[in-house]
């Protein structure tokens, strides 16, 4: 009964073999070693020993550990420890402790992340079928899906999922949803048919996926691929080996870390080198030089990164955007390139009628009432009535959905997108399909089959006479009709317009009917003849109507957004110039079939082009991310299926799906869009970008205290005075300037212009080439109003701590000011309402208060070593320390004109 078994991984790998696809279902089973019997139960067993369980393998997640333990690798983290170190050696066990919980709290958020990563990849075993009908030495078995064997006959029928990739031996009215691995929304009729070998995934229509469910009918397949090796597995592979991908803020962020870590030890080295040479203590200065690095360091960053990427989650939640890993929130902001899936996110995911065509005349049905519900109901047409309306019953009665109008529960539809879209067509012009039925009552039905390409009912009319009405492709109905309704009309302008219709994206049903003769006798084999041609009626799933702006906003907002879709080109192209995504007559589309006629290189050079891509599988839209990001984009992809799985991992943000997508879409993705929604991520964009930007004001603020005290110690130390301030102050100035007006910062609401400006280049730093600048010329100012009051104070009073304290409470009145300055990078800081941001003004006043408080009180007197000041001294320096505000104010007038593509930055 059996042949030989062969190891069928080989034979796919030689080169020049022909694929599953492209042989018959004779030579599929001989290549197989199996027959229509199935195999006997003992080979069955042997090729499970040699090909494995059919199951995805499941690699072992890292042990927590290593997942915590990888958190530390990082450049600001190295200098953080440090700080801890040091900050216990001064016995500031405070600052020590508030260090540490910055340390354990951004690790904590990293390894649950980490840690949720490899969940996509369990979410892809879920789908794989636990039981399974086989045919094994003649009988039917049902046996656990994870012994299924290559050469195992399976039997499907409706409604169960597919638990191997077969190919079809035989089919009966067999279609089935591969959505989650092609993306197309409407099932796909399966043949047992050898086919070309040149065909993409979603164009092979003899194999069944595993994973994809059985919408209708039977069929009988063969095992060709299991476990690892079958379609979902190679997925799986590739989401496993994807990795995760550096944010373009942490790719900054590293950076960042690495400059300013040298740059405060090189100042380090070179204040205790300064106080040796000037005749201070090595322990003295040591002290000085740990204090100093611990004031420099910018310690909060850490924290406040993390809460504006906690804000942005949460202002991103009320806009319908899940962020599911904290710095996918900073890289919307930066995305140069959306790829963007169609159906369900750029269209409504429903099919609908869009033209009706009939008697030489197109009727648009655009400008219907969406809602049937709103549409006065019009009699059952009789079969005298015109041919615009019988179009329209015809389509109602050759159907096997149903069409539910319930005034609470609104529109419930259940059976074929596209039959269903012809009932709903119909209820929108006023014809109720449940009416119309009842009229005409069913005698006999010929339901839709691939190889007869039509579906006919046979109905009673009111009259009791006999109708059949037909439906199917153009082409098919067209020859089986006499009579064409219209004036003059030939089947070669039936087949114009169809073709016209296609060409628009439609997907083109035609329609016809008959009044049978008395007596006729109902054969299913026998097919209608002497038709009259009734009608066109041309589909497509509609955009979303807030779309074309959002793409709109993105184009201006310097995004390009591109579509790539499992649909055919046709449609992509009507929907890709509906929307706004290309404009002109001549729009290139790239297909599947295309791509893999590009190397690597080529692929590059398309991309900054093309920006519609069909009919591509899984291996197609990861090339393409690829290629974008070869040549420098920051890639957004968006998906909802199984097949999405790999791009959304290797993209720079995954978009999922919430409501269509599934399990492992939204696992392996970065962010999920809760309404299906691309305007969602239009407005996640703008917060992506507001949250970059409040990063970038607070970086600049606390590198602003940094750098003043970096030039003030060791100025000090070279003009012989005596130490400005004490380990312990300069701690303190760290403490009570950053310690709230930093985290205020983070919840400053968007700029106005915050959508006018371009992407942001990956290679931009996160404080800009203006803002060092900035940051120099502030901490310039500020060390040089400090020591200009320290040096009078130190001339009018014999009392060193008066003098310390008074340049301590300069830098902290500083600060005060200089936290207005970092409000905005380009407006002045009188045209930023001072309310705007509450929390901002409550931490400037707070901090203030906390400063006057330590003056005042004695436990902190004594720490601190300072004393209270008089309102003359406080006059001076609030005039000296609102220098800051006019210096930065003039740097924003001269510098203003810099633009965002300007190098300067």
């Amino acid at each position: 009964m059996d042949a030989p078994p062969t190891d069928t991984d080989a034979r796919q790998a030689e080169p020049g073999a022909p694929p599953w696809h492209a042989l018959d279902a004779d030579e599929v089973l001989t290549e197989l070693g199996t027959g229509p019997h199935g195999l006997a139960r003992e080979e069955a067993r042997r090729r499970l020993d040699l090909h494995g369980p059919n199951r995805l393998e499941e690699v072992p997640p890292p042990p927590w550990w290593a997942t915590l333990l990888n958190q530390f690798r990082s450049p600001l983290i190295y200098i953080l420890l440090g700080a801890v170190v040091f900050t216990v050696a001064l016995d500031e066990h405070i600052d020590a402790a508030v260090i540490g919980a910055v340390l354990a709290l951004n690790a904590a958020i990293g390894m649950v992340q980490e840690r949720r990563a490899e969940a996509s990849v369990r979410a892809l075993m879920q789908l794989v079928s636990p039981h399974a009908r086989v045919v094994r030495e003649g009988r039917e078995w049902d046996v656990d899906s994870a012994d299924l064997v290559p050469g195992d006959i399976v039997l499907l029928e409706s409604g169960l999922r597919v638990p191997a990739d077969l190919r079809l031996l035989s089919t009966t009215a067999f279609l089935v949803d591969e959505s989650l691995l092609t993306g197309e929304s409407v099932a796909v009729t399966k043949t047992d048919d050898p086919l070309e070998e040149a065909l993409v995934l979603a164009d092979r229509a003899n194999l069944a996926f595993t994973g994809t469910v059985v919408a209708s009918g039977r069929a009988r397949g063969v095992v060709v691929a299991t476990g690892d090796d079958t379609e979902l597995g190679a997925i799986a592979e590739h989401v496993r080996a994807a990795g995760e991908i550096a944010s373009p803020l942490q790719d900054r962020m590293a950076r960042f870390a690495t400059v300013i870590g040298v740059a405060i030890g090189v100042a380090c080295v070179l204040t205790f080198v300064t106080g040796l040479l000037v005749g201070e203590g090595v322990e003295d200065m040591f002290l000085v030089a740990v204090a100093l690095a611990v004031a420099a360091i910018p310690e909060g960053l850490p924290v406040v990164l993390t809460i504006a990427l906690a804000l942005g989650v949460r202002r991103m939640a009320h806009r319908n955007a899940i962020v599911r890993r904290l710095p996918a929130v900073e890289t919307l902001g930066s995305t140069t390139l959306v790829g963007s899936d169609k159906t369900g996110t750029l269209t409504e995911n429903r099919m609908t009628v869009q033209e009706l065509w009939s008697g030489g005349r197109t009727r648009s049905l655009t400008g219907e009432p969406a809602d049937p519900r709103d549409v006065p109901t019009l009699e059952v047409p009789g079969l005298d009535a015109g041919s615009t309306e019988l179009t329209l019953l015809a389509g109602v009665l050759a159907n096997e959905a149903d069409l539910l109008l319930a005034e609470e529960d609104g529109i419930e539809v259940q059976g074929d997108p596209t039959e269903t879209a012809l009932l709903v067509a119909a209820a929108r012009v006023g014809y109720d399909p449940e009416s119309c039925r009842e009229a005409y009552e069913v005698v006999a039905e010929i339901p839709f089959e691939s190889e007869r390409r039509y579906s006919a009912s046979i109905r009673e009319a009111p009259t009791g006479e006999h109708v059949v009405f037909v439906k199917g492709a153009p082409e098919r109905v067209l020859a089986m009709c006499e009579i064409i309704e219209g004036p003059d009309l030939t089947p070669e302008d039936v087949l114009e317009q169809a073709h016209a219709m296609a060409g628009r994206g439609l997907r083109v049903l035609a329609m016809a009917h008959r009044l049978l003769p008395h007596g006729h006798r109902h054969d299913h084999d026998h097919e209608p003849e002497g038709l009259v041609f009734l009608g066109l009626q041309g589909m497509l799933d509609p955009p979303r109507a807030e779309v074309r702006e959002a793409i709109v906003g993105c184009q201006q907002a310097g995004l390009r957004v591109v579509m790539i879709t499992g649909d055919h080109a046709s449609t992509a192209r009507a929907i890709a110039s509906e929307l706004g995504i290309v404009t002109g007559d001549d729009v290139t589309v790239l297909t599947g079939v295309d791509l893999d006629d590009l190397d690597d290189e080529e692929l590059r050079e398309r991309v900054r082009e093309v920006a519609v891509y069909a009919r591509v599988s899984p291996d197609h839209k990861l090339r393409v991310v690829r290629a974008a990001q070869a040549r420098g984009d920051v890639v957004a992809v968006t998906g909802d299926g199984v097949n999405d799985a790999p791009a959304l991992k290797h993209a720079d943000i995954g978009i999922a799906m919430g409501r269509s997508g599934t399990d492992v879409a939204r696992e392996a993705a970065d962010m999920v869009l809760a309404d299906d929604n691309f305007v969602s991520i239009y407005a996640a964009v703008e917060e992506g970008r507001v949250t970059f930007e409040n990063v970038r004001k607070v970086s600049f603020f606390l590198l602003s205290a940094g750098a003043a005290t970096i030039l003030l110690i060791p100025t000090v130390m070279l003009l012989g005075w005596p130490l400005i301030l004490l380990p312990a102050q300069l701690l303190w100035f760290n403490l009570v300037t950053n310690g709230l007006q930093d985290v205020a910062l983070a919840f400053e609401p968007a700029e106005k212009d915050v959508l006018d400006r371009p992407p942001r280049p990956r290679a931009e730093p996160v404080i800009s080439r203006l803002l060092w600048e900035r940051t120099a010329l502030a901490g310039v100012v500020m060390a040089v109003g400090a020591l200009l009051l320290y040096d009078w104070e130190r001339g009018r009073t014999e009392s060193i701590e008066q003098a310390r304290t008074v340049a301590l409470t300069t830098l902290v009145v500083f600060m005060a000011f200089h936290v207005g300055n970092a409000r905005s990078e380009r407006r002045s800081v009188f045209r930023v309402n001072p309310l705007g941001n509450r929390f901002l003004f409550a931490a400037q006043a707070g901090a203030l208060a906390v400063h006057l408080g330590a003056l005042h009180w004695r436990p902190t007197q004594y720490v601190l070593r300072v004393e209270p000041i008089g309102l003359a001294a406080w006059a001076r320096i609030v005039l000296v320390a609102s220098s800051v505000l006019v210096v930065v104010e003039l740097h924003k007038l001269l510098r203003g004109r810099v633009g965002p593509g300007d190098p300067g930055r």
